[in-house]
């Protein structure tokens, strides 16, 4: 399993409708192949930053599965005009502890 994070620094001129476009856009990615769940998680201390984590099956599934889909592309004109700067995006794996 492959965590996805990125950091949303959302212009804080359009932070009053992300949420609802983001539950819109939330439609999109819950239909693809190998993704297991997300979350948006509001940063506390900077009103306009969130963080989103998607779980997926493997990281093909996000990078080449997702983003090179149709419905990447209505994602993408959905969001990608709201965040200044645009998002790093970084994939994380699960670490054995015992």
């Amino acid at each position: 399993m492959i965590l996805e994070v990125a950091v949303l620094n959302v212009k804080l001129e359009l932070n009053d409708t992300f949420i609802s476009t983001f539950k819109q856009a939330s439609a999109i990615i819950s239909t693809m192949d190998g993704y297991i769940r997300h979350e948006l998680q509001h940063c506390v201390e900077n009103d306009n930053q969130y963080i989103l984590l998607v779980w997926w099956e493997t990281l093909e599934d996000h990078v080449v599965g997702f983003r090179t889909s149709p419905q990447y592309e209505e994602w993408k004109s959905l969001l990608h005009h709201y965040y200044d700067p645009f998002p790093t995006v970084e994939h994380y794996e699960n670490v054995d502890l015992t």
